[in-house]
C-alpha cells in the first residue's frame, strides 16, 4: 500500500519472484506447476474483493440515479410554487387552474419528500453494509491471505535449511524471497487493521481508540489525549463501532485541514446518553457552508452526522476562530433495537 501497489500488482510480484528467485533452475513441469497454483491462490484471494468492489459500484450508480431524479423533482417543485404564487394573484380569473396547479404542486411534493426518504434510507444502508464488507475482508486477510503467506515463509525457511550445504547465492535468493514475504505480511496486518482494528472487536472501544491515537500521533505528530468511563463498553457493538469510526473521521479531517498540533477527546456518561467531544486548536471553517455545499469535497461531516442520527443520536459541529473546530456527538444509551430493526427492514 506504501508503495501505491494494487492487489493485481501485489500478485505479479509474487509471480516474479517465484519465477526469478525460487524457481530458477526448476525444470518446466515444475515451475509451470508451481505458477499454476501461485495463480489459483491469488485468484480466489481476488474474488471477495472485486465482488465487495463491484457492490459498491452498483450501490453508487443507485444512489447517482436517485439523485439525479431528486434534483429533477426539486426544479420541477420550485417552478411549480412559482407558479402558484403567479396564480394566487389572478385566483378571480383562473380559480379552476389553482386549485388545479396546487393539487400537482401537492403531487410533486409529496414525491420530493418520498425520494428524500428513499435518499436517506439509501445512505444508512451504504454505511451499513460498508461496515459489514470491512469486517468481512478484514477477517478474509487475517483468517486466509496472512495465513497461507506465513506457510510459504515456513517452506522457505525449510527450503533454506535444506539448501545449507548448497550454493551460497541461493541461499541469498531464498533469504530474499522470505524478506518479500514477510513484506507482504505487514502489508495485509495493515491493511486489515485499516479496514476494521481486530482489538475493536476483541478488547472494546476504548484499547481501540488507544491503539490507533498512539499511531495517529506517531505519523502526524499531532498529540491527542483521551478521557472515558468505562462502562462505555457496555453499548452495543453498532454503537461502539459508530463511536469509532466518527472518531477516525475526525481525526483524519484534524491531520488535513485543521493545521493543528493538538486534540482533546472524552467520552462522558450523560443522563440517558453517551457523549463524544473532539476539539482541535487549529484553524476554523464556515460549518453552514460546509455542511449545505452542493459538492462537499473538504469534510466526512454529512457520513459522521449520518452515522449518529442512524442509530437515533445527534450531532453537532463548532467552529470559531481562535476556538479551533469541536465535533460533539451524542447517542442513547438504550439497546439500540430500534435502529437495528430499520435497518434489517431496510436490508
Amino acid at each position: 500500500m506504501v508503495l501505491g501497489l494494487g492487489t493485481l500488482d501485489l500478485a505479479l510480484v509474487h509471480e516474479q519472484a517465484l519465477i526469478t528467485q525460487v524457481l530458477l533452475g526448476c525444470s518446466p513441469s515444475v515451475r509451470d506447476r508451481m505458477l499454476k497454483r501461485a495463480r489459483m491462490f491469488f485468484a480466489e484471494a481476488i474474488v471477495p474483493m472485486e465482488e465487495t468492489h463491484r457492490s459498491a459500484l452498483e450501490a453508487n450508480a443507485h444512489l447517482s440515479q436517485l439523485n439525479r431524479t431528486l434534483s429533477r423533482r426539486t426544479v420541477e417543485l420550485a417552478a411549480s410554487n412559482r407558479k402558484l404564487k403567479k396564480e394566487k394573484a389572478q385566483r378571480q380569473v383562473v380559480e379552476g387552474s389553482l386549485r388545479q396547479s396546487e393539487q400537482h404542486s401537492s403531487r410533486l411534493l409529496e414525491q420530493s419528500q418520498h425520494l428524500q426518504e428513499q435518499l436517506r434510507h439509501l445512505t444508512h444502508e451504504i454505511l451499513s453494509a460498508q461496515e459489514e464488507e470491512r469486517k468481512k475482508i478484514s477477517r478474509e486477510l487475517h483468517d486466509v491471505i496472512a495465513q497461507v503467506l506465513t506457510g510459504i515463509n515456513v517452506q522457505l525457511a525449510t527450503l533454506k535449511t535444506d539448501a545449507a550445504l548448497d550454493t551460497k547465492g541461493l541461499t541469498q535468493k531464498i533469504s530474499r524471497t522470505q524478506r518479500l514475504v514477510e513484506r507482504s505480511v505487514d502489508i495485509v496486518h495493515r491493511f486489515a487493521r485499516e479496514l476494521r482494528p481486530a482489538v475493536l472487536d476483541d478488547l472494546g472501544l476504548i484499547p481501540a481508540l488507544h491503539s490507533f491515537l498512539k499511531s495517529f500521533t506517531k505519523k502526524t505528530g499531532i498529540h491527542v489525549s483521551l478521557t472515558a468511563f468505562a462502562e462505555v463498553e457496555k453499548l452495543d457493538g453498532t454503537k461502539r463501532t459508530m463511536l469509532y469510526r466518527v472518531a477516525l473521521e475526525a481525526l483524519t479531517n484534524v491531520a488535513r485541514h485543521a493545521q493543528a498540533n493538538r486534540v482533546e477527546m472524552s467520552l462522558r456518561k450523560l443522563p440517558n446518553a453517551v457523549g463524544m467531544e473532539i476539539k482541535d486548536n487549529g484553524i476554523s471553517f464556515d460549518v453552514e457552508q460546509v455542511l449545505h455545499a452542493k459538492k462537499n469535497k473538504r469534510l466526512g461531516l454529512l457520513g459522521m452526522r449520518e452515522r449518529v442520527e442512524m442509530i437515533g443520536g445527534k450531532f453537532m459541529v463548532k467552529s470559531a476562530p481562535g476556538h479551533g473546530t469541536t465535533i460533539q456527538a451524542q447517542i442513547p444509551l438504550g439497546n439500540g433495537s430500534r435502529a437495528r430493526g430499520l435497518m434489517k427492514e431496510r436490508s
